[in-house]
């Protein structure tokens, strides 16, 4: 079996991969101050609720934009499964070249998703990340990671209005009824599902000639659920791409 790990910013998503099927998955928080000890605890007690044991674990593919926990499950992986990880990074020999202006500030997970999205639904392709950030990844049809644009996330968005406002209360995120809100929680409501959907709209109709047109859009990310159907430009919601990413770089790297 395949353990991949996607450490994000607010996130850390782990998948167990049994061939080619997701037999198993976990969202934890991000909390930087766990030691590889500590991560080892976690994950051992969410292998065996789910009838698993880390001695099944033959392999690892880490992806990371937090360093301090690429070091961490760096040192889990080799401490407790015995095994040297596959730690994504921009000059990991996959086969997709990166054009941008300097490929070693692209975010790992970003690659993966690209990766992914191109494996399941072909070129050109545009991958939309929901998560800290909303992260828009152009795929040029002939397969490579053309660059991309960078937007506040939804959350992040909302918890800076609500920290730079005193009588703005937090809401949950959730779709309002109608556009124009009568209260200031349909408001707030609103102005980040139905804003959020704008910016999509807006962002995937530049980027489109910019490759051509044609392009598929996938979406991920945990608020794609949420956004995607406020919008008639997203294809195909694809929640486990990071992680699908992962396993296929892998494969590819191993083999």
């Amino acid at each position: 079996m395949l353990l991949c790990v996607d450490i994000g910013n607010t996130n850390i998503k782990i998948g167990v991969f049994d061939g080619d099927q997701l037999v198993q998955r976990w969202r934890l928080a991000t909390e930087r101050e766990r030691l590889a000890d500590e991560y080892a605890v976690l994950v051992s007690s969410l292998f065996s609720a789910a009838d698993l044991h880390i001695s099944q674990i033959t392999g690892c593919a880490i992806s990371s934009v937090v360093p301090s926990l690429t070091d961490t499950f760096d040192e889990f992986s080799r401490r407790y499964l015995q095994l040297e990880p596959l730690i994504l990074r921009h000059d990991t020999p996959i086969g997709m070249r990166i054009h941008t202006d300097y490929p070693a500030e692209v975010g790992p997970d970003l690659i993966a998703n690209a990766f992914a999205a191109r494996h399941l639904h072909g070129t050109p392709l545009i991958v939309i990340g929901f998560g800290t950030a909303t992260t828009f990844v152009a795929v040029s049809k002939a397969g490579d990671f053309e660059g991309g644009a960078i937007a506040p996330g939804l959350v992040t968005a909302g918890e800076s209005l609500f920290r730079a406002t005193a009588t703005l209360p937090r809401v949950a995120l959730s779709r309002p009824p109608v556009a124009v809100g009568k209260n200031t929680i349909r408001s707030l409501q609103a102005g980040l599902v139905f804003g959020f959907a704008g910016l999509v709209e807006a962002l995937v109709e530049r980027i489109q000639p910019e490759l051509g047109g044609g392009a598929k859009v996938i979406a991920t990310g945990g608020l794609a659920a949420l956004i995607a159907p406020e919008t008639q430009v997203i294809d195909v919601i694809e929640p486990d791409l990071a992680l699908i990413g992962l396993r296929l770089i892998y494969e590819q790297v191993k083999q």
